[in-house]
């Protein structure tokens, strides 16, 4: 009897419909406990290009439609001018979904490349311009919430990188009012690994739009801390899981912060 042929691609969907299964299960979840998403919001779904972004668009256009309550996404896109820059990739992508979108183009990078010192990290200033011009264009298009693909691991990373150089306890938060109160920005992602949402995106062959402003540089401290991750997780797998869920599970009591808790009159 001849052998049937295998369908490499079928072989895939299952593995894909289990996998978005997850996905919206945690986001579902963080969505709920943060009450991130409430009846007549417009969201701005900020798209950079990369796997967490195109993952938080796509789960959240699930959601939408099975969603009891009615809520509007919007995409946005800066276009930041990097050389190189494919600008045809995410207009194209988002036509094709149907979905209302607006690429902002400021030019943040010629900026940035001016004032950082060659050789520097340029997160920290390109950060802030993204985020004003960000903030400001959630204004401008009536946005109720921002909402931005940072997922646990960006979470697990910042905690230890606050710790280890800057001597705080502090880290991403699901959700929060900016500084200037214009803005709520939320982090549906906040209970996913990073691994998993690559998986997705791999599987959805998302068109993905690598950043060559700052992705690359290889001295930054945020990366030695995603390399000490991904060790951890080959050496003590739900090391970084736990951390993740010790976030959620905090004893003020049991710390050293009087602020948080009077231990002069205990």
């Amino acid at each position: 009897m001849r052998a049937r042929e295998v369908d490499s691609s079928a072989l895939a969907r299952p593995d894909l419909a289990k996998i978005e299964r997850k996905i919206r299960s945690s986001v579902g979840r963080a969505i709920s406990d943060f009450n991130m998403i409430e009846a007549g919001d417009r969201i701005m779904v900020c798209l950079s290009g990369g796997a967490d972004s195109y993952t938080l668009l796509d789960i959240l256009l699930g959601l939408q439609k099975a969603a009891p309550i009615d809520f509007e996404l919007v995409a946005v896109n800066l276009d930041q001018k990097q050389p190189g820059f494919p600008q045809q990739v995410l207009p194209g992508y988002l036509e094709s979904l149907g979905v209302e979108f607006r690429i902002v183009e400021e030019d943040t990078y010629s900026v940035v490349k001016r004032v950082i010192p060659e050789g520097k990290t340029t997160c920290s200033l390109c950060s802030r311009l993204r985020r004003g011009v960000l903030y400001n264009t959630a204004a401008e298009i009536g946005a109720s919430k921002i909402a931005l693909g940072h997922h646990g691991d960006d979470i697990v990373e910042t905690a230890l990188l606050n710790m280890f150089y800057n001597s705080r306890l502090k880290t991403m938060p699901a959700k929060l009012k900016s500084d200037d109160q214009r803005n709520v920005v939320i982090r549906p992602l906040a209970y996913l690994r990073e691994s998993l949402i690559k998986q997705y995106a791999a599987l959805r062959e998302f068109p993905i739009i690598p950043c060559n402003l700052c992705g690359s540089q290889p001295r930054l401290q945020r990366q030695a801390i995603k390399a000490m991750l991904q060790q951890w997780d080959k050496s003590h797998p739900g090391r970084v899981d736990n951390i993740l869920k010790s976030f959620c599970q905090v004893t003020p009591s049991h710390l050293l912060d009087r602020k948080l808790f009077d231990f002069e009159n205990m």
